[in-house]
């Protein structure tokens, strides 16, 4: 169940991004203009005003019909008629609930993880910061994504819950409104740009009044991502590379715009699916796999592998590939929490910077002699 649940999100992680209605045109004639905070996420937007912040969430899931707007309020300060008929969230919070593992390094960064009052099967979260407050009994277990404990959400309280939608029928988080707790949806997880991806921290220093801490480090992911890229600005693109494994005799290839496919393109790596279309996955039997990169000199595999003999060992044809045969095959995914929790999937979508050089390190190892993989793994 719990591989299941995880491919599926991986799947609709490369959904392709679809037009959405446009959101609601608004008038602020109370407040001057404000810039959007948000410079490389599609899905977010922070405009700051005096004594309150309106934030902007499009494009929650695949072919969602609508965006989610909501009104930060400052204490002890008003916000103007027009936007009363928003979801209104007293900031900065004291207590939150998340339900993505993706959300824990961002309370982490900004320093706010003992807000922290609820999660959906804490054995999923790795972070030994925040395993040792679920341990200690700070952090209570609130059931399932799709199955949360309303009786204990309503107990605890939260000043907020932060979860994410699926599709356009999304009944749980419905109940939670109608209960009265105050709920933000989340969209993170449908960008598919590394930077994209990690800028959602802003949203997190807005809810907790930190939006310059949270300027201060995203800005610095930023210039360890852009000083990655002109590591390799002189290679070409030379090292083919095969992504993915087989599932249920089906191989799902990331299309050429995937979050995926963009590591590999700005580590210099010749992906050979780079010129698929679109940020969607791309469903292939094995025949055509084989066909097309048989010869791939890199392989990077998902799944939490340990050797190259149990790699093997889960589909005799994996050994047919010449990256199996000179044992040039690598995961992301092997490193896990004391609980099971596999550590890229909670921690990479922050830290692109990481991933771009573990990336890297793969494909021109002479470039960062000295580097230790954060979340690759060689399989020997």
């Amino acid at each position: 169940m719990k591989f299941t649940f995880k491919l599926i999100l991986f799947v609709l992680s490369f959904s392709t991004f679809v037009g959405c209605k446009k959101s609601e045109n608004l008038t602020v004639k109370e407040s001057t203009d404000s810039k959007n905070a948000i410079e490389y996420a599609s899905g977010l937007s922070i405009n700051k005003y005096e004594g309150y912040s309106v934030v902007t969430v499009s494009n929650p899931w695949p072919e969602a019909n609508k965006n989610f707007t909501y009104i930060l309020k400052e204490k002890n300060s008003s916000i103007p008629d027009s936007l009363q008929k928003y979801t209104t969230i007293s900031v900065p919070l004291e207590s939150i609930v998340v339900t993505s593992t993706t959300n824990i390094p961002f309370l982490e960064m900004l320093g706010v993880e003992k807000s922290l009052v609820g999660f959906p099967h804490t054995d999923y979260v790795s972070s030994e910061k925040t395993r040792k407050l679920i341990d200690g009994g700070a952090v209570k277990n609130i059931g399932q994504n799709e199955k949360l404990n309303m009786e204990q959400l309503i107990e605890l309280e939260p000043n907020l819950i932060v979860t994410f939608g699926v599709d356009n029928n999304n009944p749980m988080i419905d109940n939670l409104q109608k209960s009265g707790l105050k709920v933000l949806i989340q969209a993170d997880w449908m960008e598919q740009t590394p930077l994209g991806k990690a800028e959602w921290i802003k949203l997190y220093g807005a809810l907790f009044g930190k939006e310059k801490e949270a300027k201060t480090l995203f800005d610095e992911i930023v210039k360890n991502y852009n000083d990655a890229i002109q590591l390799v600005a002189t290679k070409k693109p030379t090292a083919t590379v095969l992504y993915g494994s087989m599932y249920q005799d089906q191989w799902y290839v990331a299309k050429g715009n995937s979050w995926v496919a963009r590591f590999m393109k700005d580590a210099k790596a010749n992906y050979l699916w780079a010129n698929v279309e679109g940020t969607g996955s791309l469903s292939l039997p094995f025949e055509k796999i084989l066909e097309k990169a048989k010869t791939a000199k890199y392989w990077i595999a998902t799944g939490s592998f340990k050797s190259i003999a149990e790699f093997e060992n889960s589909n005799p044809h994996y050994s047919q590939f010449d990256a199996s045969k000179s044992k040039n095959v690598y995961t992301f995914e092997s490193k896990l929490g004391t609980t099971g929790g596999t550590i890229y999937y909670e921690l990479a979508p922050s830290r692109p910077d990481l991933v771009l050089k573990d990336y890297i390190k793969i494909f021109h190892p002479e470039l960062l002699p000295n580097y230790t993989f954060t979340f690759a793994q060689k399989l020997n």
